[in-house]
């Protein structure tokens, strides 16, 4: 038995051009008011303008903020000198779930980060859940640095610290619009400064500390310690953000998943030093719900002088936060509008700046007004949709390799799976656990809302395949997945990778394949092959079947164990083909070589030589990959093994 396949161009162009037009296509009838309505709109595709430094400096800077400068002092009366360890044991935490994504994001990289993940492998309404409260994690995380910034702001000048929080959102909400380029030359500047007054710290901090300061360790016990874990575990939600950029960065599959390692290992370190040093030097009795920590550290250390420094280095910090949080979470909305989950509008791109323009005003907004809740609830609350979110990343990792989907090609893989995500996801659940029922029942509430927004308006507009069909499909033997997802990611790579078609990848997705299960004779296989030649050609059977043996008795057509190149000449001009067959259980080409399980014919009029000497070098170059066979095995179908072809890796000209 065999099945083969053999794709009509026209049909295969429309069906392509309709499935992306959901993508593409911004309604002309969706405007705004106001200032809106001047914005003009180009279609949803954001430009790639940031590089490796550009994305360290961002998720760096948006992860020191005030997570160092407002919290340790909150997070000291809950643990003590303790502290130090709920913040190293948070970032540790948080690994799994940065792993995670740093391996999905080398895979997909596109606006949305983990709700792009999310979606394509649970499905349009867990995706919808988690767009929507990780969106509201970035914009809470947000709110807390633009709350410390406006909190430093109002010791110098006598506004409310609200105003002054609101005047801030409103400047960063400007720059983003700008662009994401301009936002990104503002973070790489004030993470330097950032990083060099903190060192600077550091240094003249640990001859400071006083031992006596560290009695009793551990006030609360170790609950204290890991419940605080949960509290600063916001800490490092700013590594979310980097992946939510991913489709702005250069070469991507690189630059995120590498940014995300560095900035977390810095990150970790500076945490856990300055804590240790401000808890040292301060004390209970002056640390304990400080909103200033780190200045009333340098204030002891460096007196007044210090003080200032330090100050600078939180506002740096505070900026940092807010300008890459509305920077990341803009990109959720965006995201969603463009599955046509949330309303088109949101998916509008400005034709100058080429920013997301309404998701970044709507963003700003939402973050004006989380300004006025009260700062532990918003942290708490912040904390627990992260944890969740991190825990939907190790879940989509786990989805997305059982469930075989070919085109799932991530350049980067977290190490040690499965383990790494499922004891990622128990440490998550224990943190949940230990933030209270205040912040959870807030982020059930939120969960709910997701669930109400796909129901009452994604799922009447979109319907998107996920990697969970596969699955379910697998255990019941069901058809429930078609190739739409197979399809999507194979444009992602091609997009990720740069790739331009060429010649050979046109003739690949026009060839012929046969997928052979049962052992035949070489002999009965060229018949075969030459008859499907022929119904696809229009060139006479016999013919076909005739060069293919006398080629096959000249010199034998294997190249390597198990795969064999039968090249033929044929009468006339201006053609070339190829046929791609895989048999499973071998075709028997000599009692010596009976497996030969990939061969490839390909066949081309004499004024295509140069042509086919390129064809045969490419087909060369892909076999001998080492996923190759894997890869070649694995298909599930003739369209999966056409695909092995097409992003077999070879030189392209």
């Amino acid at each position: 038995m065999y099945h083969n396949s053999n794709r009509d161009n026209n049909n295969r162009l429309s069906y392509r051009e309709g499935f992306f037009q959901q993508f593409s296509a911004v309604q002309s009838r969706s405007k705004t008011r106001g200032i809106l309505s001047t914005i003009r709109i180009k279609a949803m595709k954001l430009q790639r303008k940031l590089g490796l430094l550009d994305v360290y400096s961002i998720a760096t800077g948006a992860m020191i903020s005030s997570g160092l400068f407002v919290l340790p002092g909150l997070a000291h009366a809950y643990a003590g000198p303790g502290v130090v360890i709920s913040y190293f044991l948070a970032g540790i935490i948080a690994l799994p779930g940065l792993l995670s994504q740093a391996e999905l994001v080398s895979a997909m990289p596109k606006a949305g980060g983990t709700y792009f993940y999310v979606t394509r492998s649970m499905g349009p309404a867990a995706g919808t859940v988690d767009g929507i409260i990780t969106w509201v994690s970035l914009t809470l995380k947000s709110s807390f640095a633009i709350i410390g910034m406006a909190a430093f702001a109002s010791t110098l000048v006598s506004v409310d610290m609200r105003i002054t929080g609101v005047i801030l959102c409103i400047l960063f909400t400007g720059v983003n619009i700008i662009g994401v380029k301009e936002a990104g030359k503002v973070q790489i500047a004030f993470v330097s400064v950032l990083l060099l007054l903190i060192a600077f710290y550091i240094l003249k901090g640990i001859p400071a500390i006083e031992g006596q300061r560290f009695m009793p360790f551990l006030p609360n016990g170790w609950y204290g310690v890991f419940s605080t874990a949960g509290l600063v575990f916001i800490s490092y939600g700013g590594v979310l953000k980097v992946a939510s950029i991913a489709e702005e960065t250069r070469n991507p599959a690189f630059n995120v998943p590498r940014a995300m390692l560095l900035s977390i290992g810095t990150v970790i370190l500076i945490y856990s030093l300055a804590v240790f040093i401000t808890s040292g030097v301060l004390g209970a009795e002056r640390l304990d719900h400080s909103l200033t920590p780190i200045t009333d550290g340098a204030f002891a250390i460096m007196g007044k002088k210090g003080a200032i420094l330090m100050s600078i280095a939180a506002v740096a910090a505070f900026i940092s936060t807010a300008n890459a949080g509305i920077m990341a979470a803009s990109r959720y909305p965006f995201a969603l509008a463009r599955d046509r989950l949330l309303p088109d509008i949101f998916g509008s791109v400005h034709a100058r700046f080429g920013t997301p323009v309404v998701s970044v005003v709507m963003t700003g907004a939402v973050i004006a007004i989380m300004i006025f809740l009260k700062l532990d609830m918003l942290v708490k609350m912040a904390s627990t949709v992260l944890i969740l979110t991190f825990t939907f990343s190790c879940l989509s990792v786990i989805i997305m390799r059982e469930s075989g989907v070919q085109n799932y090609q991530p350049k980067f893989t977290a190490p040690l799976y499965p383990w790494i995500q499922i004891v990622g996801i128990g440490c998550f659940s224990f943190l949940i656990y230990g933030i209270g029922r205040e912040a959870f029942t807030a982020a059930i509430f939120l969960v709910i809302g997701g669930l109400f927004t796909y129901w009452f308006y994604g799922r009447i507009r979109t319907s998107k395949e996920f990697a969970l069909l596969h699955i379910i499909q697998r255990i019941t033997a069901k058809e429930l997945a078609t190739r739409d997802l197979e399809v999507e990611l194979l444009e992602i790579i091609r997009e990720r990778d740069e790739i331009v078609k060429d010649r050979f990848d046109e003739i690949i997705e026009n060839g012929l394949v046969l997928d052979i299960e049962d052992q035949m004779p070489v002999a009965d296989f060229f018949r075969l092959a030459s008859e499907k030649i022929a119904e696809m050609t229009g060139l006479d059977a016999s013919r076909i079947e005739q060069l293919l043996n006398e080629r096959e008795r000249e010199t034998s057509t294997i190249i390597a164990p198990g795969i064999a190149i039968p090249h033929i000449i044929i009468e006339g001009e201006n053609t070339f083909f190829i046929l791609m067959a895989r048999a499973s259980k071998g075709i028997v080409f000599s009692e010596k070589f009976d497996d030969i399980s990939t061969i490839f014919i390909l066949a081309g009029t004499r004024d295509e030589r140069n042509f086919h000497l390129r064809a045969l070098s490419a087909i060369a170059q892909i076999i001998h990959d080492h996923k190759f066979r894997k890869r070649w095995k694995a298909a599930r179908s003739p369209e999966d093994i056409r695909e092995v072809i097409l992003l077999g890796k070879r030189s392209r000209r």
